[in-house]
């Protein structure tokens, strides 16, 4: 049955026209009312929730924008919202990280074949790697994917100096996860979440750590929590227990900085680079160095070379972008 927060959530929702709000804790019943064992009331909330979705669409005017829930209060200065377009397709991983993302994808998009089994889709995300590598664009794609919004929670509203202070605001976070379905993005956890011992180490931390895997612990919800980190190696080893899957991120390879450069250079001519130069030339950037460098190599390309990208043009900038790493 649904809860009093459920419903109380559902009452408010529908008093100020919040229709993301009012069907996102619809979705939440029917999950819980299927973890209960109850599969025909769950598909019978899901069958309703969409047809009546479906009429909400019909209804609303083409000019209007696509709802979305705004976090107020105290929430506004931890919680971002957004409906991010970013697409799978988009990104440009290593195949073996690709495969192992639309399977997750696939699991929440037949949720309910799972669900007859008493199981459900994993739904708690660890994404490790280096500073540029896609983790942030791999949160918005899965939002995307999944028509959900997508929650950045920021570290700078949750942090506080004062005990107690930031697991009272971890805890609304987690009551918007368990109200509000949604894709929850937390970004540097190793802010929230380094290892405990520590030669920095102070109680104020332990109890933020303490507190974060708690909340991660009795979270039941239908939201999606991503959490990624540049320093997996600062992690607290029980941090990684309450993940369902880790997923490594590296720095983009031979046939990975191809496609990056390609994608971010379509509208030009490019039929003259020499890829195994510039591969040499950009092995160890990051995806959003590349990114970054494509773009310079196309606004010189457009104001002094009539839109054509030769190989020294792209390879200057390249190395322009390495350079600052290395001063």
């Amino acid at each position: 049955m649904a809860s009093s927060k459920q419903l109380l959530g559902m009452i408010r929702s529908h008093a100020i026209g919040d229709e993301a709000n009012f069907f996102a804790i619809a979705e939440h019943i029917a999950a819980d009312a299927a973890k209960a064992g109850r599969g025909r009331m769950a598909n019978d909330i899901r069958t309703l929730v969409g047809n009546l979705q479906d009429e909400a669409a019909r209804r609303r005017p083409a000019s209007r924008p696509t709802p979305i829930f705004a976090p107020r209060g105290e929430l506004a200065s931890i919680l971002h919202a957004s409906y991010p377009e970013t697409k799978i397709d988009d990104l440009v991983l290593s195949a073996p990280l690709e495969r192992r993302l639309r399977g997750i994808l696939r699991e929440h998009r037949e949720r309910d074949l799972l669900e007859d089994q008493g199981l459900e889709p994993r739904r708690k995300l660890l994404l490790a790697g280096p500073p540029g590598t896609g983790k942030t664009m791999t949160a918005a794609a899965i939002a995307a994917e999944l028509g959900l919004p997508l929650f950045t929670v920021m570290l700078d509203g949750v942090i506080n100096k004062f005990m107690g202070e930031t697991a009272a605001k971890l805890r609304l976070v987690f009551d918007a996860v368990s109200v509000t379905r949604g894709v929850y993005f937390f970004d540097e956890v190793d802010a929230l979440a380094t290892s405990r011992g520590t030669e920095n180490d102070v109680g104020e931390a332990r109890r933020t750590l303490n507190s974060l895997l708690q909340f991660l612990d009795q979270d039941k919800s239908a939201s999606v929590l991503i959490a990624a980190t540049n320093h997996a190696a600062l992690l607290d080893p029980a941090i990684f227990r309450r993940f369902d899957a880790s997923l490594a991120y590296e720095r983009p390879g031979t046939d990975e900085i191809r496609r990056i450069l390609e994608v971010h250079l379509s509208r030009f001519t490019i039929s003259g680079v020499d890829w195994t130069s510039i591969s040499a030339d950009a092995t160890g950037l990051s995806q959003a160095d590349l990114v970054a460098a494509a773009r310079d190599a196309a606004r010189v390309a457009v104001l002094d070379h009539g839109g054509t990208i030769c190989n020294d043009l792209l390879r200057a900038s390249i190395s322009e972008r390495a350079q600052l790493h290395r001063n």
